[in-house]
């Protein structure tokens, strides 16, 4: 029995392993399969995500050629304008080479009539040296001594009478040589002023804009260009638009039109005719307004509404980097602080400071000086004529008569020559004046030397035993020669020499 029950036992346990045996087969089997759908599902999810990254980076890499292909196109077109230049510049040097080559035959004939009077000048120096020692029985030393000596005495005097002639005929001629004057400051200063005092930038959100603003074959641009007057430069500068023109009111118009339209974003050109428009109404009242807060701001009444209106226009006006608004009603007060001290009518002398300089409210509309300007404008609208005349004679176009047209210009000096007035850091301002004395010091017989009028003179104490009157012109004329050559300033500075002769003597 105890066999059999062994037997039975072991059968029993046999079957049950067998039985776990097949359940765990069948675990493993389900296991199997989740895992292999679960490693096809991984593998489609893998697929997409690939997918998805490939069409991305294929529509930037799109993008990425698209600006290429631009940016090569802007390339091109400039290389084309650089090459249609270089043209033009070979042209022009090859026109100046013909000259040169003229020019250098005519020289090299010139050369040889010149060598041909040398010798005959040579002989005819040596006849006369022959002749001199005869009749004077001294060396030729010695008579080239005398001779040197008394043409240099000669030399230094008849320059000396040459310049006062010159300087005569020059006070005689003030107009023209005026102008001259004008026109050389012009041309020295004309570089740095068009270049920082005629645009205007006008930032961009995006690059995107620029095409914008030019629009379908540039007819944005165009009509921009032809509603406001101004020139739009759109250069290589990221997310700005250049406005160049010399009309300060137009050229404030086209950018506060040009901010308008970026901002709405709607550009068309008739859009464009609207909010200029729109602009220019409002830019007329900004002007009328900021005349009439002057007006009151000095306390002046009466003046013409067309005064008002120019004398709000100098809100856009500079001088020198000096806001001529701004400037007016600085020359207004100082003329009223003075014309208080001299005891003479206080509000004239401000109306008179006030408009002084509206002139150049419209001198890049009217032919010449601002002053000149200013005083036909108040005559036409009611000022009295020691008003009219104060604003003609500031600059001394007119000969000043009364004590407001020196107090004017007083004023007006005062305001523009002072530190800081005209962006000049008062370090500069004071190496100026120092290099202004230096100059003077410099030349011999020089003994002392002060720059005054916030250095618009400077006068020369000159020592009497060894600069003559005569050379006494011939130093201020050097003097101020070597100031226009190494010094840079606004204006112009008054070169002054003084020579003062004492004779003492003491009775015993």
């Amino acid at each position: 029995m105890a066999l059999l029950g062994g037997i039975i036992g072991f059968l029993l346990n046999k079957k049950y392993s067998e039985a776990r045996i097949g359940a765990a087969k069948e675990a493993a089997k389900r296991l199997i399969e989740e895992a292999e759908k679960k490693a096809e599902i991984l593998k489609k999810e893998a697929l997409l995500q690939a997918k998805d990254k490939f069409y991305q980076e294929k529509a930037e890499f799109e993008k990425e050629t698209v600006e290429k292909k631009q940016e090569l196109q802007n390339l091109e077109r400039r290389i084309i304008q650089r090459e249609s230049h270089l043209d033009k510049k070979i042209e022009l040097l090859d026109t100046k080479e013909a000259e040169i080559t003229r020019k250098e035959k005519a020289m090299i004939q010139q050369e040889k009539t010149i060598q041909e009077q040398e010798k005959k000048v040579v002989e005819l120096i040596q006849r006369q040296r022959i002749q001199l020692e005869n009749i004077a029985r001294m060396s030729s030393e010695e008579a080239k001594r005398l001779l040197m000596e008394s043409m240099e005495e000669e030399a230094k005097h008849e320059a000396a009478k040459g310049i006062k002639r010159i300087e005569d005929e020059a006070r005689e001629t003030a107009d023209k040589k005026a102008k001259d004057i004008i026109s050389l400051a012009v041309q020295r200063y004309a570089g740095e002023y068009v270049a920082e005092q005629t645009v205007s930038v006008v930032s961009l959100p995006n690059e995107e804009m620029k095409g914008r603003i030019i629009g379908r074959e540039g007819r944005n641009i165009r009509a921009l260009e032809a509603a406001t007057g101004v020139d739009l430069i759109i250069d290589d500068t990221p997310e700005a638009v250049i406005l160049s023109g010399f009309n300060p009111v137009r050229r404030e118009i086209a950018r506060i039109s040009l901010e308008r339209l970026v901002s709405d974003g709607r550009i068309h050109p008739a859009r464009i005719e609207e909010i200029v428009q729109k602009v220019e109404q409002e830019v007329e009242t900004t002007m009328r307004e900021a005349g009439e807060q002057a007006t009151f701001d000095v306390g002046v009444h009466g003046i013409h509404p067309e005064l008002i209106k120019l004398i709000g226009r100098l809100k856009y006006r500079t001088s020198y980097a000096q806001n001529v608004y701004q400037h007016s009603l600085e020359v207004a007060f100082l003329s009223g602080i003075m014309a208080a001290e001299l005891g003479i009518n206080v509000k004239q002398a401000k109306r008179a400071g006030l408009l002084h300089d509206i002139g150049k409210a419209v001198d890049h509309e009217v032919e010449g000086p601002h002053g000149r300007i200013g005083a036909d404008f108040a005559r036409k609208y009611g000022e009295s004529p020691a008003i009219v005349h104060a604003i003609a004679s500031h600059h001394e176009e007119e000969k000043p008569e009364s004590i407001l047209d020196v107090l004017v210009e007083a004023a007006d000096a005062l305001s523009g020559a002072r530190p800081g007035a005209r962006r000049e850091m008062l370090e500069t301002y004071v190496k100026r004046l120092e290099d202004l004395e230096k100059i003077a010091q410099s030349f011999q017989g020089v003994e002392k030397s002060y720059a005054i009028q916030a250095g618009r003179e400077i006068r020369v104490m000159v020592q009497p035993d060894r600069i003559s009157d005569e050379a006494s012109a011939i130093l201020s004329r050097d003097i101020a020669r070597k100031i226009e050559k190494e010094l840079t300033y606004p204006g112009q500075i008054k070169v002054t020499v003084i020579r003062e002769m004492r004779a003492v003597d003491i009775a015993k």
